[in-house]
């Protein structure tokens, strides 16, 4: 085995046996060979744990590691610790990728060695897949190009809501250094948007990147995603506590106009949640002024509520939200609700 590979592939696992074999399948399959994967069993209960022994033992770049059930940024970082690449990356157990996906990243960063090298990615449903792209023509960018024409749109594009770099970690390879440095300042508690502190601190950070048009990762989306499901009600205060941290963790004096691609970010993902948590609770009755009342007067709700332009948000009923959020309307967003 090679110690010292140019690219660590970690994949946290938890009860993922179902998927799992597909994943394992399309990483051993790549066509690219100077690579280790770290399989990180983050306390399955079902066979993933197994599933993950099996392969290690069969495959010398292979390597599986065990910790009791820490969350999925825990499994992240204890794999970094444990990396050897040059470059890192990671895959979520539920995916899998293109087969030569990490020839064609890694000779990019090899021939212009960028700090960090992005790619598509194809969303997968069970009627339908949708490729994403970068928001930005294909091509390497030196630190003046990403400033000028990267930065002010990374996040939010100017159209709402489309990335102009998805948050994702898995479509993209990092330099061991960069990642290692903001990926370890993710708390571990973090449940939601983790990969957005991590990934747009690296590129903030980063010297230079390569952006590839090629959607090369495959994303399994299901019904256990936010527009599917009943969210919990403690999505509220994770949410808060993400928008925090993106605010401590992204350098808004060296980056000013990160302020408002912040803003944009932080009322879109509440609005995602708003609707799918106040309604149920408007049904029941339960509790709804008070968390109603408990987002508006948060100092960050605020802030970004009233920095984000009413007539910049789509579809009639969120900016009606956005509004009763802004004034604290308690009476109208439930009656909003109603229908």
């Amino acid at each position: 085995m090679n110690t010292n590979p140019l690219l660590s592939v970690i994949v946290p696992v938890y009860n993922a046996a179902d998927y799992l074999p597909q994943c394992l399948d399309s990483l051993l399959a790549q066509d690219f060979s100077d690579l280790e994967i770290i399989l990180v069993d983050d306390g399955s209960t079902d066979a993933s744990g197994s599933l993950c022994d099996r392969c290690a033992d069969t495959h010398a770049h292979v390597r599986c590691l065990h910790q009791p059930n820490g969350g999925h940024t825990s499994a992240r970082q204890h794999g970094i610790r444990a990396s050897r690449g040059r470059y890192v990356t990671f895959v979520d157990s539920d995916d899998w990728i293109a087969h030569d996906m990490y020839r064609r990243m890694c000779k990019a960063a090899c021939d212009t060695d960028a700090d960090v090298v992005v790619c598509g990615y194809t969303s997968v449903a069970a009627d339908q897949e949708t490729v994403c792209r970068n928001d930005f023509p294909a091509g390497f960018y030196d630190k003046t190009r990403l400033e000028r024409e990267v930065y002010p749109r990374m996040i939010y594009s100017g159209v709402y809501f489309r990335y102009g770099i998805a948050p994702s970690l898995c479509n993209k390879i990092f330099r061991r250094e960069l990642l290692l440095e903001h990926l370890l300042r993710v708390p571990a508690g973090i449940l939601v948007g983790e990969d957005a502190l991590a990934s747009y601190s690296c590129i903030l950070e980063a010297s230079s990147a390569y952006l590839l048009d090629e959607a090369l990762y495959y994303y399994r989306s299901n019904a256990c995603s936010v527009s599917h499901s009943d969210v919990p009600l403690s999505r509220l205060p994770e949410n808060r506590r993400l928008f925090n941290m993106l605010f401590q963790m992204i350098d808004t004096e060296k980056y000013p106009h990160m302020v408002r691609q912040l803003s944009f970010y932080c009322v879109y993902q509440s609005l995602l949640a708003y609707e799918l948590i106040f309604r149920r609770m408007a049904q029941t009755g339960a509790g709804f002024r008070r968390y109603f009342t408990e987002e508006c007067r948060d100092q960050t709700i605020r802030r970004v509520f009233r920095a984000v332009p009413v007539r910049s948000i789509h579809g009639t009923h969120n900016k009606l939200y956005a509004l009763c959020i802004r004034h604290s309307l308690y009476r109208l967003f439930y009656l909003l609700l109603q229908k």
